[in-house]
């Protein structure tokens, strides 16, 4: 067992990844931001540690990281709005939320707002450092096709640009990361679980029509202005770009 601190971390055995990462925590806790830095260099990476929600903003699109580790209530700039803020601004590190509210709908915002990961105070150091290395093991960009095409139809990854006819279409960050599977995927049916996996990094059914909702917002941006339809609906089943 883990014994739990004061400040929402679960102190024990750490596991000792060495991947020698760059890591931004931006955490404003005394406690939990020194204790979550400390152990991260004990893994072998290289760890900047900021208090500020503002300040961590300049510092993460000022510097190249590899993992971003964000407290969702922090001073002058709340977690939730930095990380649309760089998303918006088309930095794409990965991000991990830390906060103490556990529920379903607070982890769908959070999501929602461009976190990559979601976890929920008190935790255990063990499993914010596996979730660190699940993060940095993700292909980088250099590894992917950075154009993804589906007819007239055009997602420039690096740029964060989706165009469909030469015109540009303005996405939320959940829209394009959706819009980003169904392109990766062209042809082939996605379930409603699998697009909550790989969305929304959720193994379970909500209850909520998140999927639903979000599907129908693509279409009003992707297809609907342009007469023809790319999202399909395969009934019964899923969705899916036509190929």
């Amino acid at each position: 067992m883990c014994a739990e601190t004061g400040s929402g971390v679960r102190t024990g055995r750490r596991s000792k990844a060495g991947n020698g990462l760059k890591i931004l925590v931006i955490e404003d806790d005394a406690t939990t931001g020194p204790y979550v830095a400390a152990g991260l260099r004990e893994e072998g990476h290289t760890v900047d540690l900021v208090t500020d929600g503002r300040e961590g903003l300049l510092q993460a699109t000022a510097a190249d990281y590899d993992v971003l580790i964000i407290d969702r209530m922090l001073p002058s700039l709340d977690g939730l709005s930095l990380i649309k803020t760089l998303r918006g601004a088309g930095v794409r590190t990965p991000a991990i939320m830390l906060t103490a509210l556990s529920g379903v709908d607070d982890r769908i915002e959070g999501l929602e707002a461009g976190a990559d990961d979601y976890l929920v105070k008190p935790f255990a150091f063990g499993e914010l450092a596996a979730r660190v290395a699940a993060l940095a093991r993700r292909p980088g960009l250099q590894e992917q096709e950075t154009v993804l095409r589906a007819g007239d139809l055009e997602m420039d990854l690096v740029r964060r640009r989706v165009t469909r006819a030469g015109q540009e279409i303005e996405l939320l960050p959940r829209e394009f990361r959706l819009l980003e599977h169904l392109l990766r995927r062209k042809g082939r049916v996605q379930t409603r679980t699998m697009l909550l996996e790989a969305v929304w990094d959720i193994s379970f059914d909500p209850q909520t029509n998140v999927v639903e909702t979000h599907i129908s917002r693509l279409r009003s941006k992707v297809d609907r202005p342009f007469g023809s339809g790319l999202i399909e609906t395969v009934r019964g089943a899923g969705y899916r770009i036509a190929g």
